[in-house]
């Protein structure tokens, strides 16, 4: 191997920076188990209801597998911060759609929901408090020191929030025209369509910001090594007062043994 061959310290801190992103977005927003979770009880919802539009067997089955994904986990000792999200939107579009007899009813929750987000998205991105920040810095384990001491990582966290935001807004723009114009088969699928791509696009281009962005400053490290550093100099201070006391004693007993 040439020296043009090798991988520069560069290139390994650069993979290394990216690899941590990617485990970061992948915590964060479930991975492939939290999109299969996500999408699932949708797709049974409008498979059953196309089939035989039947409202009541369509929603039970849609909160019956969330609760069942929401199970396996707990025995698995998994996190379940994702099927739970599920299983509180699957709860509310049931309850809405029962409430009201439309079928249609059960994603309007969820279209409310994802139209929240997008506005927060952008709100937040505008304040200078971007959302995407406030969900990834504890997850590398930054905090809020991009806020102040890390502008190019604010930077990109505000870029981020405004893809999510747009992307979501664009989501939001094509569902509910169908919510109204189209019956609950056309509107599920299409649903179903747009769950995983905008999503994947959202993460890709969070991914693609970060890992230009530059690393974050890990604030947890930063307290540990001062609370060692504390120790260090308690221990220095006891030791030293010890020797002095050793000091003092020595010269008390010099002046007693004097003729």
């Amino acid at each position: 191997m040439t020296s043009l061959d090798k991988p520069t310290t560069e290139d390994t801190s650069a993979d290394d920076a990216r690899a941590v992103t990617e485990a970061a977005l992948f915590e964060a927003f479930g991975g492939v188990r939290g999109m299969v979770e996500t999408v699932l009880p949708g797709l049974l919802f409008v498979s059953i209801y196309t089939i035989n539009k039947n409202l009541h067997m369509a929603a039970i089955a849609a909160l019956a597998v969330s609760l069942a994904m929401v199970v396996v986990r707990l025995a698995r000792k998994d996190t379940v911060k994702h099927a739970f999200s599920g299983v509180f939107g699957v709860g509310f579009g049931v309850v809405f759609a029962m409430m009201t007899g439309n079928a249609k009813d059960f994603y309007l929750p969820g279209m409310l929901y994802t139209t929240g987000l997008a506005l927060a998205y952008i709100i937040t991105a505008m304040a200078g408090v971007p959302l995407i920040g406030l969900m990834l810095g504890p997850i590398f384990r930054e905090n809020l020191s991009w806020r102040t001491r890390n502008p190019g990582r604010k930077k990109a966290y505000t870029k981020a929030s405004w893809a999510w935001g747009l992307i979501l807004l664009g989501k939001s723009a094509i569902l509910f025209p169908l919510y109204w114009w189209a019956d609950t088969a056309q509107l599920g699928w299409v649903l179903v369509a747009l769950k995983i791509p905008p999503f994947l696009l959202a993460v890709y281009l969070t991914w693609v910001f970060l890992a230009k962005a530059p690393p974050p400053i890990d604030v947890f490290a930063e307290m540990e090594a001062e609370e060692r550093a504390e120790e260090e100099r308690k221990a220095a201070r006891a030791q030293e007062k010890a020797q002095h006391g050793e000091d003092d004693e020595a010269t008390t007993t010099g002046r007693h043994r004097r003729p």
